[in-house]
Order: structure tokens, then C-alpha cells, then sequence
């Protein structure tokens, strides 16, 4: 995750993508985060001192940084996009009872893709752990 300034602006630049005070907003945002939020939830967050985003220069921000490589796209329930800084590998834990959302190392899970039919080419994966956590078990 480059936290510095010139890797973010040769990153947009190398996509021709103009750099603005808004993305480095949204993405600094989302830096500080690890409940993987939504664009809502960013928007809330960077209106709440000083209303001066709207959902969407959000929106269009998310997807220059999606399409850079700086921030992924998280479907960890049906409708619902969430956002991550973390772009290297990994997994996720989603507690069914209070919602809550934490990253799981890659190395933690082990999935065999070489039994898939023939003709099929994995290129990622993903893998979401629904339950419960700690709080919510008993």
C-alpha cells in the first residue's frame, strides 16, 4: 500500500488519470481504515468536518483508484460494495450477527484449484468466511 505522495501521482499519471486533492482524500481515508467501508461511509467520514464531497466525486475517485491498483473493490454481502487499501492477498472474515469485517492472511486458508474441469483457468481468488466473531459467539 504506497503511502507516499509520488507513488500515488505516478500511479494516476501512468493512466493518464488526473491526480486531485478528492482522490488523495478518498484514498487517505480508506489508508486509515480496516473495516473495509463503503463509498457511503467514506463520503460520512470526509463530510463530517466540512461538507464539501459529494457521492459523486466519491464514486469517481474509488473507481481511478480501483482502476490503478490502489484500492479494491470487497463483495462480502449481496448489493453491497465495500472498498480496501489492502491490495496485496487476502482473505476475509464477516461476522453474521454484528457485521463486522477483518482481513485473514492469505497463508491462513488453503485452497486446492487443481480439481477444477478442464478448461478452466483460475487467474484469483477469494475466499470469505462467514460467522461469528469473538463478541457475537456465544
Amino acid at each position: 500500500m504506497p503511502r507516499d505522495t509520488q507513488q500515488i501521482v505516478r500511479a494516476l499519471k501512468g493512466r493518464k488519470l488526473r491526480v486531485t486533492p478528492q482522490r488523495f482524500a478518498v484514498y487517505a481515508n480508506l489508508l486509515d481504515r480496516t473495516d473495509h467501508p463503503t463509498a457511503e461511509q467514506i463520503l460520512d467520514d470526509l463530510n463530517r468536518d466540512a461538507p464539501t464531497s459529494s457521492q459523486a466525486t466519491v464514486y469517481s475517485s474509488l473507481q481511478a483508484l480501483r482502476e490503478v491498483g490502489l484500492v479494491r473493490e470487497v463483495l462480502l454481502e449481496e448489493g453491497i460494495r465495500r472498498y480496501d487499501a489492502n491490495v496485496a492477498p487476502h482473505h476475509h472474515f464477516r461476522c453474521e450477527a454484528c457485521g463486522t469485517i477483518e482481513d485473514i492472511a492469505w497463508d491462513e486458508i488453503h485452497v486446492s484449484v487443481g480439481r477444477l474441469r478442464p478448461g478452466l483457468q483460475v487467474e484469483r481468488y477469494e475466499v470469505t468466511v462467514h460467522g461469528r466473531c469473538e463478541s457475537c459467539g456465544q
